[in-house]
């Protein structure tokens, strides 16, 4: 039975867990009718949200994630604040199938009342972050988490991604240094508003020490993104715990200064519009691809453009002008100009 979308959303604000898991699947349907009622919850939901610490952690595969994630997570909840994680895991680009091993590897996080994790399917999303994610991160809000965080993928594009989502967003790296941190890309250390060097701890203490100080050497290179705060480079072992009330006093830090000269506001703003144009974009690029005009002619031009007998501007351009002309004559999928 479909609950109306104001009475889920009484539940969500009620604190109710089944429901605002009811309420993120709700949020990720892909049927129409799904999406409207989903949209109707939200702005039930909307004036509820935007006190929460919204916080994206990302890093190199093997950093241990989500070892770090449910200690850290744990650690905040004992610092009386109440925590969702919004894990996205990939989907298989063949079956569309993810792994979704998010709550068996956080057993502990996952089971504390205070806490919340949802596992996510990338879809097939560019960059690995859930097209629903900033939907799902707003309905948490409202149901009380007072502490978000957004686990990507891994490093790649879904940096960028998530940035546009969080307040803070948080790079983890491991022990090493030197070749290692060649191999990080400029652009996402960049992103980046602090790093945390992981498993500082038995064989790899001496290391974590070194690591720290050429992440932060490398990190002066660099410019800041913001006049009122330079990014640090912490330490912490998640395994044995250590460091972590560091990591958290950091991140209210942060919270406290970018509060102060206005920039989580602006950032949040900034990242609104973005919402919007992103939506616009997705939006248009579905009706496309649907609409009769479209999908009549579309197979013939992939085979041009696969054979070389068309380039793809051409391509594309003849695709956008059969959904243009449809359109103004008032055919099925056209936009209402809204």
């Amino acid at each position: 039975m479909l609950l109306d979308p104001s009475e889920l959303a009484d539940k969500v604000l009620a604190g109710d867990r089944r429901a605002l898991a009811r309420a993120i699947t709700l949020i990720e349907s892909t049927r129409p009718d799904h999406r409207e009622r989903a949209e109707a919850m939200l702005q039930h939901l909307l004036p509820h949200t935007g006190k929460g610490v919204r916080l994206g952690i990302s890093g190199v595969p093997g950093v241990g994630k989500s070892t770090f994630i449910e200690a850290f997570g744990l650690h905040v909840i004992g610092q009386g604040h109440r925590v969702a994680v919004l894990a996205v895991d990939p989907s298989s680009p063949r079956s569309g199938g993810s792994i979704l091993g998010d709550k068996t590897r956080m057993e502990d996080l996952s089971r504390h009342p205070d806490a919340f994790i949802r596992p996510s399917p990338s879809g097939g999303t560019l960059g690995g972050v859930a097209r629903r994610s900033r939907e799902a991160l707003l309905a948490c809000e409202a149901a009380g988490f007072d502490v978000i965080i957004v686990e990507t993928v891994g490093v790649g594009q879904s940096e960028t991604a998530v940035a546009d989502m969080v307040d803070m967003f948080l790079l983890l790296l491991v022990p090493g240094g030197g070749d290692e941190l060649q191999g990080i890309k400029k652009g996402i250390v960049e992103l980046a508003d602090a790093i945390v060097v992981n498993k500082a701890d038995g064989d790899l203490a001496a290391a974590a020490q070194r690591a720290q100080r050429e992440y932060a050497s490398a990190l002066h290179l660099l410019r800041p993104a913001s006049a009122a705060w330079t990014p640090p480079v912490l330490r912490c072992s998640a395994l044995s715990r250590d460091g972590l009330g560091e990591v958290w006093t950091m991140v209210e830090e942060y919270r406290r200064v970018m509060g102060e000269s206005g920039e989580i506001d602006s950032r949040r703003a900034a990242q609104a519009r973005a919402w919007m144009w992103n939506e616009v974009n997705e939006t248009l690029l579905a009706r496309l691809q649907s609409h009769p005009a479209v999908t009549g002619i579309l197979r013939t031009l992939e085979d041009k453009v696969a054979s070389g007998s068309c380039t793809p501007t051409v391509a594309a351009q003849t695709l956008l002008n059969a959904f243009l002309a449809s359109g103004q004559e008032g055919s099925p999928g056209a936009g209402n100009g809204s």
